[in-house]
């Protein structure tokens, strides 16, 4: 029972139920206002009613007394009286004494209102001794006689007071019931909060598999539920990364730095002298300047992950600036012994980071130069810009050796390098690094076969394609013109 009472003074100290009592409140306030006013109309549709058949009563007697005189108003107000109805009258001479009626005196209440009004009387044969409520009006028959017409307008009261009562008993059940159902949803919406609350403090003790549940309802929580799961997501990725790459310069760093260690000993060692310690200088150097190079890729693909894309986008051609990165790499490629083709769509025009797209195209191409094989028949790298099916794309095929299926996901993690006798220079970050610019544009990355050999492709988001140069404000249509 206090647990029940605990959950219910909980469910209440929410704002969900301060705004379902505010809104129950404003609900009853209006239907108090719509019920008054229509009890209001009702009680003066009863009155104009009443009063509408008092006023043509007291013609008729009054036509009575015009036409037969005193015995004539006395013979019909007694036929009047006699009838089982609502109908109440008092025939008065000059003196007071009573002529004719059913009601045994004039009402206190009309003694001194000419006009008439509202009065209590005892019914005659009424053996429960209550009194009634009538209204009465006098009618003018000069100064020798008095009449007085009048209306039982008990059922009118008894109509009047269900009706408030009705009003009273609806009113004390909307508001239980609003109450109640503001109860419900604030309880439910509590569980809902309590089950995000419990998830985030399983997420903060460190367990990030942990995911806010759904109730596959749809609806705004399950949207917020769903966008925190995708960050939720997010997180736990960048935390791997971050756990991988740790692992990795452990692994990946701790051997060329024992390399660089053992050289620079070895160097000092050496019989030879100065000779022997400029050569090893020189290894030193051309290693230290490996491991730098490792680091900047590092930090470029955290910044890249951890970095807003908006303060550095620009507007270009996608296919003329494709072309003219891959053009550097002509003498390189063919001095390796490949042919080098370019298939660049124009007016492709997109919002992103030139540079980073840049140097993706770049490391797609150092790799594909780098693994493949020069100088045989087929041995083209293939360099495209174009649209895919309303997203920019940049594609990079070779004939090479490839990358099976089963590990295509995995040579897009650092560090990772396919090559087990590590015979050619690298660090394991290229397809990494393109991987990282390609999620900054909210694109993605597929590694596809090329039969033979790998094809990259990067497709951008969307959202960095523009309908072309007149779409882009004034200043980078000047640029775009300028190129």
């Amino acid at each position: 029972m206090t647990a029940l009472v605990e959950r219910v003074a909980k469910a209440a100290s929410t704002t969900a139920f301060g705004l379902s009592a505010a809104a129950v409140a404003f609900f009853l306030f209006a239907a108090a206002i719509v019920v008054g006013f229509l009890f209001w109309q009702t009680n003066n549709l009863l009155t104009h009613q009443v009063l509408g058949v008092l006023t043509a009563e007291a013609r008729i007697l009054s036509s009575e007394m015009k036409v037969g005189g005193q015995a004539k108003l006395a013979e019909t107000v007694g036929a009047m009286s006699r009838l089982q109805g609502a109908g109440l009258y008092y025939l008065a001479d000059d003196s007071g004494a009573k002529i004719a009626g059913n009601l045994n005196r004039i009402p206190p209440e009309l003694t001194d209102d000419p006009h008439g009004g509202v009065f209590s009387y005892q019914p005659a044969g009424d053996s429960t001794g209550a009194s009634h409520l009538a209204v009465a009006i006098p009618v003018d028959l000069g100064p020798d006689n008095r009449l007085i017409v009048g209306r039982d307008i008990e059922d009118q009261r008894a109509f009047a007071d269900s009706i408030r009562l009705a009003f009273l008993l609806g009113f004390g059940v909307l508001s239980i019931l609003g109450l109640l159902g503001g109860l419900a949803v604030s309880r439910l919406i509590l569980n809902r909060m309590d089950a995000i609350t419990a998830t985030s403090r399983s997420i903060m003790e460190g367990d990030l598999a942990q995911r806010i549940p759904t109730s596959g309802r749809g609806g705004e929580l399950d949207a917020l539920a769903q966008n925190l799961n995708q960050m939720l997501d997010r997180i736990e990725g960048l935390m791997n990364g971050l756990r991988e790459v740790s692992d990795n310069i452990a692994h990946d760093l701790k051997t060329p730095l024992n390399r660089l260690r053992n050289a620079a000993e070895a160097a000092l060692r050496d019989s030879r002298g100065a000779e022997a310690y400029r050569e090893g200088l020189e290894r030193t150097i051309e290693k230290s300047d490996e491991l730098i190079k490792t680091f900047n890729a590092l930090l470029l693909i955290a910044r890249l992950e951890a970095g807003p894309l908006e303060e550095s986008v620009e507007t270009f051609d996608l296919g003329s600036f494709v072309e003219d990165v891959a053009e550097l790499y002509t003498p390189a490629t063919e001095e390796a012994g490949f042919a080098l083709s370019i298939e660049a769509e124009k007016d492709v025009f997109v919002r992103a980071n030139r540079q980073l797209i840049g140097q993706a195209v770049a490391n797609l191409i150092d790799n594909a130069i780098k693994y493949s094989r020069g100088g045989e028949p087929g041995s083209t790298i293939t360099v495209r810009a174009y649209r895919d099916t309303g997203r920019p794309a940049i594609s990079v095929g070779d004939h090479g050796p490839g990358i099976s299926a089963d590990d295509r996901e995995r040579a897009l993690k650092r560090f990772v390098r396919l090559e087990a006798s590590r015979t050619q220079p690298g660090t394991g970050l290229g397809l990494s690094l393109v991987a990282a610019v390609a999620r900054l544009h909210h694109g993605e990355v597929r590694l596809t076969d090329n039969h033979p050999g790998l094809k990259v492709i990067v497709l951008l988001s969307a959202r960095c394609l523009i309908a072309s140069a007149d779409a882009a404000p004034s200043d980078v249509r000047a640029g775009i013109a300028a190129q």
